[in-house]
């Protein structure tokens, strides 16, 4: 799969956005942020920085990102259900609701949605397959 700048940065700002979405970032989000972040080829410390940064940054609106693809699009709900999930907390509902509405606005089912979310379980104990970051990047 290629990803393209635009869908990279977009990819990290959307999880960006999720993590800050209950006010509070544990250390399983910041590592797992770092870990994608460097599978989608950031810089270490422009990682850093973003997460550090996210709760008091004004300057990033809540808007979801919108993919080229719908593939890319599924890959970003299953890796927000992860990122909601691997603090072992429940998914919290403005997460949720922050998903679902990615979900709709990229043309992804609702159905579809709500299977995933009826399968976070799945979710919370699976890792994030980060070679399917590494096939391709322009």
């Amino acid at each position: 799969m290629i990803i393209s700048l635009i869908d990279r940065s977009n990819y990290l700002r959307g999880l960006l956005i999720l993590i800050r979405k209950d006010r509070k970032i544990s250390d399983p989000e910041k590592d797992m942020m770092m870990r994608i972040g460097k599978a989608l080829d950031f810089n270490e410390e422009f990682c850093e920085k973003a997460i550090h940064e996210i709760l008091d940054n004004e300057y990033i609106a809540d808007e979801p990102p919108v993919f080229e693809s719908h593939i890319l699009s599924m890959m970003f709900i299953r890796d927000g259900l992860r990122l909601g999930l691997c603090d072992h907390d429940a998914l919290h509902s403005k997460e949720e609701e922050w998903l679902k509405r990615t979900a709709r606005m990229n043309g992804l089912d609702s159905a579809w949605f709500d299977e995933q979310v009826r399968n976070a379980d799945h979710y919370q104990s699976s890792e994030v397959d980060f070679e399917a970051y590494h096939l391709a990047v322009e």
